[in-house]
């Protein structure tokens, strides 16, 4: 409640959407489901061919047309620029708010109207497979586990409409995905703080199966590499670029070639200093294995564990290599 006026905050939450028949309505239904009473759901179609507009239309909800398909940047900055609210509340087409997501937003923007803060995904997937709860468990981890994070997500972004037109809004010639990361850092040099609020959760959408889950991870590493050597910041702990994850790759790295040389040579001291890498690997990443094992138990972290520490970091590895050779 304004200290002022004694009137809520209006809130625009804004959702761009491309080609997400399959979670849109979904989206929309339990965004208009919200508990705040002052508010509008804003969705910006990207063009889409596979039908999202009928669905999105059968809404009460603010439908905006691109007339071709524009990019995500494009299609948030055209929601902004219709929104009427107080305040901006950035979600994706395949996240679900909860009743009390738009109050907790509301209540973010009324304590600090002049910053920008994040929310995360909850620690359970929506689809609740193995796969896409491990990836919702991983990026609930790294986004929350600093209130002053390097970066605010736009699955889940409270922004004031007047920081966001003074910023410029969302770069609409950057890469296809991370223009959340860059708008952020802007923001940064701008003098604008970010603020991370763990409370204020979306469920995700993932429908991830292996192929999709590392398929993800490749595409992710690629884009964050290049990104990150032309930000000379690639050692930077950085949400889900996190220094966990990038000590997770190199002892991956580390522990293969050892084996590699064990199988050649047969020299057992060689396992011995792989179980010392993996032991420490262990250690640098106790805060997410904790996380792990509260929010699901022993039988899920275990499973988890060996994906993330086996398996996973093929394919984080694969796209940095790629997105190396792309910088140079």
């Amino acid at each position: 409640m304004d200290e002022v006026t004694g009137e809520k905050p209006f809130i625009s939450v804004i959702i761009p959407s491309r080609n997400g028949a399959a979670t849109i309505g979904e989206c929309v239904q339990a965004a208009l489901g919200s508990d705040y009473g002052n508010f509008e759901v804003v969705v910006v179609d990207d063009g889409s061919t596979d039908g999202s507009v009928e669905i999105i239309e059968k809404y009460p909800c603010r439908l905006i047309r691109l007339k071709e398909h524009s990019g995500a940047s494009a299609a948030r900055n055209a929601g902004a620029r219709e929104a009427k609210g107080d305040a901006l509340f950035f979600i994706d087409a395949d996240c679900i708010v909860r009743p009390d997501t738009v109050s907790l937003a509301a209540a973010e923007y009324l304590a600090h109207p002049n910053e920008v803060t994040g929310g995360t995904y909850t620690p359970i997937a929506h689809d609740k497979s193995f796969y896409s709860t491990f990836q919702s468990l991983f990026v609930n981890y790294s986004e929350t586990k600093s209130p002053t994070p390097d970066y605010v997500a736009t699955h889940a972004m409270v922004i004031s409409s007047k920081v966001f037109e003074e910023s410029g809004g969302f770069d609409e010639d950057f890469m296809p995905i991370l223009e959340d990361v860059e708008f952020s850092h802007r923001l940064t040099r701008a003098g604008v703080r970010l603020r991370m609020q763990p409370a204020l959760q979306v469920e995700h959408i993932f429908n991830f199966d292996l192929w999709r889950s590392l398929r993800n991870a490749f595409r992710k590493s690629l884009f964050w590499t290049m990104y990150s050597i032309k930000n000379r910041d690639l050692q930077k702990d950085s949400g889900t670029a996190s220094s966990e994850l990038k000590s997770n790759v190199i002892s991956w790295f580390l522990c293969t070639v050892l084996f590699a040389l064990f199988l050649i040579l047969g020299n057992s001291r060689l396992l011995i200093w792989l179980a010392a890498i993996c032991g420490a690997n262990m250690v640098i990443n106790r805060h997410f294995i904790s996380s792990i094992f509260k929010a699901t138990g022993p039988a899920f972290t275990l499973g988890a564990v060996l994906y993330y520490t086996a398996i996973y970091p093929i394919a984080v590895a694969a796209g940095g290599a790629l997105g190396a050779m792309r910088s140079h």
